[in-house]
């Protein structure tokens, strides 16, 4: 219990998961309403807005604040930050591209009467737009000085 109770006043970890919770919230609020209700959105990755990059710079925000701009525990989380939100943008974004590629072939090699071994879709949604990393980041930000100024 009285980790428990740490955990819950730690400024750090309460502003990351909030900021994670709310960006997950928004993502699938966004995608119900463009495309309907998916249950997925509610954990999934890569959509508007990026959960990783609101997580992280929650975080790298509470530390901030917390520890001052010349803290390791700043310097740490915010390199953290910068590499999760290069990732998102970049590499997971690049996977997302390549199996929407692939999953287009799967479906014209399905349609032709060609046999395709592996049956279940790849994920789309892996990845962010430059956009939806920024409007993350942002939101992160956002959510971490609003917990510190009035709940941390």
């Amino acid at each position: 219990m009285e980790f428990l109770n740490a955990l819950i006043h730690n400024t750090l970890f309460m502003s990351a998961a909030t900021g994670w919770l709310v960006a997950q919230l928004l993502k699938t609020g966004i995608h119900m309403y463009v495309y309907g209700f998916d249950a997925e959105r509610l954990v999934g990755s890569g959509g508007m807005p990026s959960s990783h990059s609101a997580t992280v710079c929650a975080l790298a925000t509470a530390a901030g604040y917390q520890y001052g701009g010349g803290s390791f525990q700043f310097a740490i989380t915010a390199i953290l930050a910068i590499v999760v939100m290069y990732d998102a943008r970049g590499v997971r974004r690049e996977t997302g591209l390549q199996a929407q590629v692939i999953n287009e072939m799967m479906d014209f090699f399905q349609k032709m009467g060609q046999p395709i071994s592996y049956q279940e879709k790849l994920k789309e949604f892996v990845g962010h737009t430059p956009m939806q990393v920024l409007v993350g980041a942002v939101l992160g930000i956002l959510i971490a000085l609003l917990y510190c100024f009035f709940l941390g």
